[in-house]
C-alpha cells in the first residue's frame, strides 16, 4: 500500500493533482470494490487502526498551531468563522432536504454531519505545497475548531431527533457534548504536562520520537476508552504543549518525521474503504447533500469573514478549501447507525458516496483555491508530503 500510494501520488502530482488524490485512487484500485487484492475484512480492520493513529497525530499538529501569539493574532475571528460555516452547512443541507420531502429527522442528522470538514486532507495539501499566508492561517484555525462545532451541532441534532421519538433525557443530551469537550480539555492538558517528564530525561531524537508517539497513542486510546473524542483531546494536547514547553517546535518537528507513511496509509485505506457500487444509489438526496453542503460552507465562511473584516482573498476562497470531508463525517455516520438505526442505510449510502466525491474532487478544489489566493509557491519551490528524497 505504501509503494502503491507512492507511485500513484507521484503520477497524480505529474498531472497537476495533489498527492492525496493519488493515494485515494491507489486504495480504490487495490480495494474490494475494484481489483479485490485487499479483501473487505482486511481493509476494515486495518483502516480502523491506521485511521485512529493518523487522526491522533493530525489533531496534535492542528492543536500545535494554537500558540498564544497565534491566538492573539487571530482573536475571535477563527471562532466566528468556524461556527458560521458549520452552522450554515447544517442549515442549508437540512432545509434543502426538508424542501425535497425528506423526513425531518433524517434531514437533520445529515445536516449535522455536513458541518464536519476533513482536517487530514487540508493539512496534507498545506504541507505538500508549503502554503502560507492569511488564507492558510485562517484555514488551519477553522479546521481546528470545525470538529468541535460539528460535534456540538451533531449532538444537538441527535437530541432533537430522539426527543421527537420520546426516547431521550433532553437535559442530559444537551449537556453531554459540553461535558465531552470539558473532559477532552482536561485529558489533553494532563497529557501535555506528562510529556514533559520523559523529555527531561531523553534527549536523543530517536528516544524522544518513541516518547512522543507513546504519549499521543495512549492519550487517544484512553479518550476512546472513556467515550470522549480522541480528536478533540489530541488537539488540546498539542495546543497546551506548544504553550508550556520551550521545546514545543522541536517536538512537533520530530513528530512530523514519523508521520508521512502513516498519513499515506490512512488515505490509501480510506480509498480502499470506499465502495464505488453505492454511487448509483446516491439518488437525489445524496446529490442535494453534496451540493448544498458546499453552498452552506461557502456562504457561511463568506458572511463570517466579512463580519470579522478578513482580507478579500480569505472571504473569496475560504469556502472552497472547506470542501473535503472524510474521517469525522465517517465516524459520525457510524455513530448515527447506532443512535437512529431506522436511517442507517440512507445515512451510510449518502455519506459514503459524498466522501468519495469530496475526497477525490475536494483536494483539487482546495489546492486550486490556495493557488488562486497566491499562497502556494511556484511549482519548483513546492514541498511534497512524500518521504523526503535526495
Amino acid at each position: 500500500m505504501l509503494l502503491a500510494g507512492l507511485l500513484l501520488g507521484r503520477l497524480a502530482k505529474l498531472v497537476g493533482f495533489p498527492n492525496v488524490t493519488g493515494y485515494l485512487i491507489a486504495g480504490l484500485l487495490f480495494g474490494p470494490s475494484v481489483t479485490g487484492l485487499l479483501d473487505a475484512q482486511l481493509v476494515k480492520g486495518a483502516s480502523e487502526l491506521v485511521s485512529g493513529i493518523a487522526l491522533a497525530f493530525i489533531a496534535l499538529f492542528i492543536g500545535a498551531e494554537f500558540k498564544l501569539s497565534f491566538i492573539k493574532e487571530m482573536g475571535m475571528a477563527a471562532i466566528i468563522v468556524a461556527v458560521f460555516e458549520s452552522v450554515f452547512a447544517t442549515i442549508f443541507v437540512t432545509a434543502a432536504l426538508v424542501a425535497l420531502g425528506t423526513d425531518f429527522s433524517l434531514a437533520l442528522i445529515l445536516g449535522a454531519i455536513a458541518a464536519a470538514t476533513a482536517p487530514a486532507v487540508t493539512i496534507m495539501i498545506i504541507k505538500q505545497y508549503n502554503a502560507n499566508g492569511p488564507l492558510t492561517r485562517m484555514l488551519l484555525s477553522v479546521v481546528a475548531l470545525d470538529d468541535a462545532a460539528a460535534l456540538i451541532l451533531y449532538s444537538i441534532a441527535v437530541t432533537v431527533v430522539k426527543s421527537m421519538a420520546g426516547s431521550s433525557d433532553i437535559l442530559m443530551s444537551i449537556a453531554r457534548p459540553f461535558i465531552e469537550i470539558g473532559l477532552s480539555a482536561v485529558m489533553g492538558t494532563a497529557a501535555a504536562f506528562l510529556l514533559l517528564i520523559p523529555l527531561r530525561f531523553f534527549k536523543k531524537p530517536s528516544n524522544r520520537m518513541c516518547a512522543i508517539a507513546g504519549m499521543v497513542l495512549t492519550t487517544a486510546a484512553l479518550a476512546d476508552y472513556i467515550n470522549i473524542s480522541p480528536l478533540l483531546t489530541c488537539m488540546v494536547f498539542g495546543a497546551v504543549f506548544v504553550n508550556i514547553s520551550n521545546e514545543g517546535d522541536s517536538v512537533i518537528r520530530i513528530s512530523e518525521m514519523m508521520t508521512p507513511p502513516i498519513l499515506m496509509l490512512f488515505f490509501v485505506f480510506s480509498g480502499a474503504s470506499l465502495d464505488v457500487s453505492v454511487i448509483p444509489q446516491i439518488g437525489i438526496v445524496g446529490a442535494v447533500y453534496v451540493v448544498f453542503r458546499v453552498l452552506g460552507k461557502m456562504f457561511g465562511s463568506y458572511i463570517s469573514c466579512a463580519m470579522v473584516k478578513a482580507p478579500k482573498k480569505v472571504r473569496k476562497y475560504l469556502g472552497f478549501t472547506l470542501v473535503p470531508q472524510a474521517g469525522v463525517a465517517l465516524g459520525l455516520m457510524i455513530v448515527s447507525g447506532k443512535l437512529v438505526p431506522q436511517y442507517t442505510a440512507q445515512i451510510t449510502t449518502v455519506i459514503l458516496c459524498a466522501t468519495l466525491i469530496y475526497e477525490l474532487v475536494g483536494s483539487v478544489i482546495s489546492k486550486t483555491a490556495l493557488q488562486r489566493a497566491g499562497e502556494i509557491p511556484a511549482p519548483g519551490n513546492a514541498h511534497s508530503c512524500e518521504i523526503p528524497q535526495k
